[in-house]
């Protein structure tokens, strides 16, 4: 007798019970290796860093065609506990919806497509490879997550000729939109250095804060574009300015600014920290004082093309929706950011209204609904 089929909405609940807050792996991670290695996958972990990940693959090494998935099973802390209407680890099943942390952001995709993936493979072994590429560092620094993961593969001779990450991309209705590229990120961290003085004597100081305010004023004034074919304009955000002084009568020798800048693919983090950098040279030598730029880059922005893969997504969301969806570049960033370079990428999972949020919850049907999907994209893919 073949084995029952595996429910998504059951493992999701189980992956929800393991409190893998990042970098705790929870037994998140655990559990879904023994789910696929008893459905025949080469499971391997690629720890690295202190950080937990899972690879697993049925079918041949190198296969020429391998359809591969990628997601998370970490989540972000709860917040306040106390304000839950149900246990954040409960995995609680109440009025038509899955309780917990992790429901929406996103066990449940990880969830539909592991069961989608062991479904297929059991029931139309494919001619060819499915691979399953689990992080659990994708809510922190994600240094040591998908990048361990496509580090390893390129080490071992492990290759997915396409990919699609199960993150959550429809703002409002099931099927409404699937991500075929993310914008850039980038934080500056920029530091003016004068000389402290009294601020009755401002003529013996050099003060830092009018130079900031200028060049803060530059920086978020300045149009970086219009937007591009397939991106809405590149935004640019001062999220704080600080000094640290609490004394009324002194000029401060330091002030601090973090700008973070959302970029389309007019630019590249290169283009936009030369950009900056020249800005704040210019604020300082009118001023007579230091500054010192430093920049961290999240990931740039990438774009596949409208094309086969996401033709293929597109045909499978609709066939089981009703949906037409629309295909979008907006958001913040996912891990996406790295697969891309190894392969084809697009993004399609639930909606994500509550995701990260207290109470976070998802439609069960929508489980179900979702694993439908990823099946017949497997299936559609390999025939």
């Amino acid at each position: 007798m073949p084995p029952a089929p595996l429910d998504p909405v059951r493992l999701t609940a189980d992956l929800i019970r393991c409190p893998s807050v990042t970098p705790e792996e929870g037994g998140a991670l655990r559990l879904l290796e023994t789910v696929l290695s008893e459905a025949g996958f080469a499971c391997s972990r690629v720890d690295r860093g202190g950080v937990a990940n899972l690879f697993a693959r049925w079918g041949a090494k190198g296969a020429p065609r391998s359809f591969g998935f990628n997601g998370h099973t970490d989540v972000v802390p709860v917040g306040d506990a106390a304000a839950w209407s149900v246990p954040p680890f409960g995995g609680v099943e109440k009025d038509g919806m899955l309780w917990g942390r992790g429901a929406t952001d996103m066990k449940s995709g990880v969830a539909a497509f592991a069961a989608a993936a062991v479904d297929f493979v059991r029931d139309t072994p494919p001619d060819g490879a499915v691979i399953l590429a689990i992080t659990g560092d994708e809510e922190g620094e994600a240094t040591d997550g998908t990048r361990a993961l496509l580090d390893w593969m390129d080490i071992e001779g492990e290759r997915m000729t396409a990919c699609l990450v199960g993150e959550p991309t429809c703002p409002e209705r099931m099927g409404e939109m699937i991500k075929i590229g993310r914008r850039g990120s980038l934080t500056a961290h920029v530091t003016l250095t004068g000389v402290q003085g009294h601020s009755a004597y401002p003529h013996r100081a050099k003060n830092p804060l009018p130079a900031m305010a200028r060049l803060m004023d530059r920086l978020a004034s300045h149009r970086l574009d219009a937007g591009t074919a397939h991106f809405d304009p590149s935004t640019l955000a001062i999220v704080t300015i600080d000094t640290g002084n609490p004394a009324s009568n002194v000029i401060p020798a330091a002030c601090r600014a973090t700008v973070n800048i959302r970029f389309n693919d007019a630019h590249d983090s290169a283009s936009l920290t030369r950009w900056m950098q020249d800005a704040l040279d210019r604020a300082a030598a009118e001023f007579g004082i230091e500054g010192k730029l430093a920049v961290r880059v999240s990931g740039e922005s990438f774009l596949t093309p409208p094309g086969p893969l996401s033709d293929l997504v597109a045909r499978a969301v609709e066939a089981e929706t009703g949906v037409v969806p629309v295909l979008s570049t907006s958001g913040g960033t996912s891990d996406a950011r790295f697969v891309k370079d190894h392969c084809p990428v697009v993004e399609f999972g639930l909606v994500g209204q509550t995701m990260h949020q207290v109470d976070e919850r998802v439609e069960i049907a929508h489980i179900h609904q979702l694993k439908s999907i990823y099946t017949r994209i497997l299936r559609d893919y390999f025939t």
